[in-house]
Protein backbone atom coordinates (compact mmCIF):
# COMPACT_ATOMS: atom_id res chain seq x y z
CA UNK A 1 0.00 0.00 0.00
CA UNK A 2 1.14 3.55 -0.74
CA UNK A 3 -0.32 6.15 1.51
CA UNK A 4 -0.39 10.31 1.92
CA UNK A 5 0.38 10.49 5.88
CA UNK A 6 -0.90 14.23 7.02
CA UNK A 7 0.61 14.33 10.67
CA UNK A 8 0.26 16.46 13.10
CA UNK A 9 4.34 18.01 14.52
CA UNK A 10 4.63 20.56 17.04
CA UNK A 11 8.31 20.65 19.10
CA UNK A 12 6.42 21.42 22.22
CA UNK A 13 3.76 23.35 24.17
CA UNK A 14 4.60 26.45 23.16
CA UNK A 15 5.12 25.52 19.41
CA UNK A 16 1.56 26.48 17.76
CA UNK A 17 2.35 23.29 15.43
CA UNK A 18 1.53 22.55 11.73
CA UNK A 19 0.18 19.32 9.77
CA UNK A 20 3.27 17.95 7.85
CA UNK A 21 2.62 15.27 4.89
CA UNK A 22 4.95 12.59 4.23
CA UNK A 23 4.31 10.12 1.66
CA UNK A 24 5.22 6.15 2.61
CA UNK A 25 5.15 3.44 -0.04
CA UNK A 26 5.06 -0.13 0.36
CA UNK A 27 2.97 -0.58 3.83
CA UNK A 28 1.56 -4.01 4.43
CA UNK A 29 -1.90 -4.54 4.71
CA UNK A 30 -1.51 -6.69 7.40
CA UNK A 31 0.88 -4.51 9.61
CA UNK A 32 -0.41 -2.43 12.49
CA UNK A 33 -1.22 1.53 12.40
CA UNK A 34 2.06 1.84 15.11
CA UNK A 35 4.13 -0.46 12.79
CA UNK A 36 3.14 1.74 9.82
CA UNK A 37 4.44 4.79 12.29
CA UNK A 38 7.45 3.01 12.90
CA UNK A 39 8.24 2.70 8.64
CA UNK A 40 7.54 6.37 8.78
CA UNK A 41 10.19 7.32 11.44
CA UNK A 42 12.58 5.00 10.25
CA UNK A 43 12.08 6.84 6.50
CA UNK A 44 12.31 10.16 8.38
CA UNK A 45 15.41 8.88 10.12
CA UNK A 46 17.08 8.09 6.93
CA UNK A 47 16.54 11.63 5.37
CA UNK A 48 17.55 13.45 8.75
CA UNK A 49 14.50 14.57 9.78
CA UNK A 50 13.25 14.27 13.43
CA UNK A 51 11.19 11.40 13.88
CA UNK A 52 7.53 11.53 14.87
CA UNK A 53 6.92 11.12 18.55
CA UNK A 54 3.95 8.98 19.38
CA UNK A 55 2.81 7.25 22.70
CA UNK A 56 3.05 3.29 22.73
CA UNK A 57 4.00 0.31 25.50
CA UNK A 58 2.03 -2.42 25.29
CA UNK A 59 0.55 -2.82 22.00
CA UNK A 60 -2.26 -5.36 22.90
CA UNK A 61 -4.82 -2.76 23.71
CA UNK A 62 -3.98 -3.31 27.40
CA UNK A 63 -2.36 0.01 28.51
CA UNK A 64 -4.05 2.84 27.07
CA UNK A 65 -1.01 4.91 25.80
CA UNK A 66 -1.54 4.53 21.78
CA UNK A 67 -3.66 7.85 21.53
CA UNK A 68 -4.23 9.08 18.05
CA UNK A 69 -6.78 10.86 16.60
CA UNK A 70 -6.88 9.26 12.75
CA UNK A 71 -9.13 10.94 9.98
CA UNK A 72 -11.42 12.72 12.63
CA UNK A 73 -11.60 9.65 14.97
CA UNK A 74 -10.46 8.33 18.62
CA UNK A 75 -8.27 5.10 17.47
CA UNK A 76 -9.19 5.05 13.94
CA UNK A 77 -12.07 4.14 11.72
CA UNK A 78 -12.52 0.71 14.05
CA UNK A 79 -14.44 0.22 16.66
CA UNK A 80 -13.56 -1.34 20.40
CA UNK A 81 -10.04 -1.19 19.85
CA UNK A 82 -6.92 1.14 20.42
CA UNK A 83 -4.87 2.63 17.84
CA UNK A 84 -2.33 -0.41 18.09
CA UNK A 85 -4.95 -3.22 17.44
CA UNK A 86 -5.55 -0.69 14.15
CA UNK A 87 -4.31 -2.81 11.14
CA UNK A 88 -3.51 -1.12 7.86
CA UNK A 89 -6.34 -3.53 5.97
CA UNK A 90 -8.68 -0.86 7.12
CA UNK A 91 -7.57 1.78 4.80
CA UNK A 92 -7.16 1.76 0.86
CA UNK A 93 -4.02 2.03 -1.42
CA UNK A 94 -3.98 5.59 -2.08
CA UNK A 95 -5.69 6.97 0.85
CA UNK A 96 -4.71 10.22 2.68
CA UNK A 97 -4.52 9.72 6.37
CA UNK A 98 -4.66 12.38 8.79
CA UNK A 99 -3.44 11.75 11.86
CA UNK A 100 -3.75 14.15 15.13
CA UNK A 101 -3.05 14.26 18.89
CA UNK A 102 -6.04 14.44 21.29
CA UNK A 103 -7.23 17.64 21.58
CA UNK A 104 -8.34 18.92 24.64
CA UNK A 105 -7.54 21.83 27.26
CA UNK A 106 -6.85 19.40 29.84
CA UNK A 107 -4.42 17.36 27.69
CA UNK A 108 -1.85 19.87 26.40
CA UNK A 109 0.64 18.43 23.51
CA UNK A 110 4.19 17.57 24.93
CA UNK A 111 5.43 17.13 21.28
CA UNK A 112 4.08 15.93 18.41
CA UNK A 113 1.54 13.31 18.31
CA UNK A 114 2.22 13.05 22.55
CA UNK A 115 -0.22 14.39 25.42
CA UNK A 116 -0.17 14.82 28.87
CA UNK A 117 -2.68 13.12 30.57
CA UNK A 118 -1.58 13.25 34.29
CA UNK A 119 -4.95 15.40 34.64
CA UNK A 120 -6.60 11.64 34.39
CA UNK A 121 -3.78 10.65 37.36
CA UNK A 122 -4.71 13.42 39.41
CA UNK A 123 -8.59 12.58 39.57
CA UNK A 124 -7.38 8.87 40.43
CA UNK A 125 -5.18 10.15 42.96
CA UNK A 126 -8.07 12.43 44.43
CA UNK A 127 -10.20 9.79 45.70
CA UNK A 128 -9.58 6.63 44.22
CA UNK A 129 -8.61 4.18 46.72
CA UNK A 130 -9.98 2.12 49.37
CA UNK A 131 -8.98 1.30 52.99
CA UNK A 132 -8.14 -1.69 53.33
CA UNK A 133 -6.59 -3.10 56.78
CA UNK A 134 -3.45 -5.50 55.84
CA UNK A 135 -2.86 -6.65 59.58
CA UNK A 136 -3.42 -10.21 60.49
CA UNK A 137 -3.92 -13.27 58.27
CA UNK A 138 -5.14 -12.58 54.25
CA UNK A 139 -9.08 -12.27 54.72
CA UNK A 140 -11.21 -15.55 53.11
CA UNK A 141 -11.99 -14.41 49.34
CA UNK A 142 -15.83 -15.55 50.07
CA UNK A 143 -15.95 -13.67 53.55
CA UNK A 144 -17.29 -10.52 52.04
CA UNK A 145 -20.49 -11.85 49.89
CA UNK A 146 -21.04 -9.39 46.44
CA UNK A 147 -23.87 -10.18 44.76
CA UNK A 148 -22.71 -11.27 40.77
CA UNK A 149 -24.37 -8.32 39.38
CA UNK A 150 -22.68 -6.01 41.25
CA UNK A 151 -19.73 -7.43 40.84
CA UNK A 152 -20.35 -7.63 36.75
CA UNK A 153 -20.69 -3.96 36.92
CA UNK A 154 -17.63 -3.20 38.96
CA UNK A 155 -15.43 -5.39 36.52
CA UNK A 156 -17.16 -3.71 33.13
CA UNK A 157 -15.87 -0.10 34.78
CA UNK A 158 -12.65 -1.70 36.24
CA UNK A 159 -11.88 -2.06 32.32
CA UNK A 160 -11.43 1.66 31.81
CA UNK A 161 -7.85 2.23 30.14
CA UNK A 162 -7.39 5.68 30.81
CA UNK A 163 -6.91 6.17 27.27
CA UNK A 164 -8.54 9.59 26.81
CA UNK A 165 -10.48 8.67 23.76
CA UNK A 166 -13.72 9.87 25.57
CA UNK A 167 -11.92 13.12 26.17
CA UNK A 168 -10.77 13.61 22.79
CA UNK A 169 -14.26 12.74 21.10
CA UNK A 170 -16.30 15.02 23.50
CA UNK A 171 -17.84 17.99 21.68
CA UNK A 172 -17.14 19.22 25.48
CA UNK A 173 -13.71 17.62 26.01
CA UNK A 174 -16.14 16.14 28.90
CA UNK A 175 -14.06 13.31 30.91
CA UNK A 176 -17.06 12.15 32.32
CA UNK A 177 -17.27 8.26 31.09
CA UNK A 178 -13.66 8.31 33.11
CA UNK A 179 -14.56 9.13 35.94
CA UNK A 180 -17.94 7.26 36.03
CA UNK A 181 -15.74 3.81 35.36
CA UNK A 182 -13.43 4.80 37.69
CA UNK A 183 -16.00 5.83 40.49
CA UNK A 184 -18.16 2.95 39.50
CA UNK A 185 -15.70 -0.04 39.94
CA UNK A 186 -15.70 0.59 43.76
CA UNK A 187 -19.38 1.93 44.37
CA UNK A 188 -21.03 -1.08 43.58
CA UNK A 189 -18.35 -3.45 45.84
CA UNK A 190 -18.29 -3.38 49.51
CA UNK A 191 -15.24 -2.69 49.84
CA UNK A 192 -15.39 0.58 48.34
CA UNK A 193 -18.11 1.74 50.92
CA UNK A 194 -15.95 3.32 53.03
CA UNK A 195 -14.89 6.00 51.41
CA UNK A 196 -18.29 6.30 49.00
CA UNK A 197 -19.10 9.83 49.45
CA UNK A 198 -15.68 11.67 49.77
CA UNK A 199 -14.13 9.71 47.01
CA UNK A 200 -17.27 11.03 44.14
CA UNK A 201 -16.90 14.10 45.32
CA UNK A 202 -13.15 14.71 45.24
CA UNK A 203 -12.99 13.56 41.59
CA UNK A 204 -15.82 15.36 40.30
CA UNK A 205 -14.42 18.59 42.12
CA UNK A 206 -11.08 17.50 40.65
CA UNK A 207 -12.11 16.93 37.16
CA UNK A 208 -13.30 20.18 37.35
CA UNK A 209 -9.93 22.14 38.38
CA UNK A 210 -8.56 20.04 35.39
CA UNK A 211 -10.79 22.24 32.95
CA UNK A 212 -12.53 19.50 31.57
CA UNK A 213 -16.39 20.40 30.00
CA UNK A 214 -19.12 19.03 30.84
CA UNK A 215 -21.00 16.09 30.02
CA UNK A 216 -24.27 16.73 27.83
CA UNK A 217 -25.06 13.45 26.96
CA UNK A 218 -24.54 13.02 22.81
CA UNK A 219 -23.04 9.53 23.26
CA UNK A 220 -19.73 10.15 21.39
CA UNK A 221 -17.49 9.10 24.47
CA UNK A 222 -19.47 5.55 24.62
CA UNK A 223 -18.97 4.86 20.39
CA UNK A 224 -15.42 5.56 20.36
CA UNK A 225 -14.40 3.96 23.64
CA UNK A 226 -11.81 1.07 23.09
CA UNK A 227 -13.32 -0.76 26.23
CA UNK A 228 -16.92 -0.40 25.26
CA UNK A 229 -17.74 1.65 28.59
CA UNK A 230 -21.17 2.41 28.90
CA UNK A 231 -22.73 5.79 29.52
CA UNK A 232 -24.62 4.15 32.10
CA UNK A 233 -21.76 4.60 34.63
CA UNK A 234 -22.53 8.22 33.83
CA UNK A 235 -26.08 7.84 35.38
CA UNK A 236 -24.62 5.64 38.31
CA UNK A 237 -22.23 8.59 39.04
CA UNK A 238 -24.78 11.72 38.83
CA UNK A 239 -26.30 9.91 41.16
CA UNK A 240 -22.92 8.73 43.63
CA UNK A 241 -22.44 12.17 43.81
CA UNK A 242 -25.95 13.91 44.23
CA UNK A 243 -26.45 11.23 47.47
CA UNK A 244 -22.71 12.43 48.77
CA UNK A 245 -23.91 16.03 48.51
CA UNK A 246 -27.79 15.92 49.92
CA UNK A 247 -25.90 13.84 52.91
CA UNK A 248 -22.70 15.00 53.36
CA UNK A 249 -22.61 17.00 56.70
Amino acid sequence: MDLTLKVWRQKNRKDKGRIETYLIKGVSKDASFLEMMDMLNNQLITEDIDPIAFDHDCREGICGSCSMFINGQAHGPERSITTCQLHMRSFKDGQTIYIEPWRSTAFPVIKDLVVDRSSFDRIQQSGGYISVNTSGNTPDANSTPVRKVDADKSFDAATCIGCGACVATCKNSSAMLFVAAKVSQYSYLPQGKVERKERVVNMVEQMDKESFGNCSNTGACEIECPKDISIDYIANLNKEFLLAKNTKK
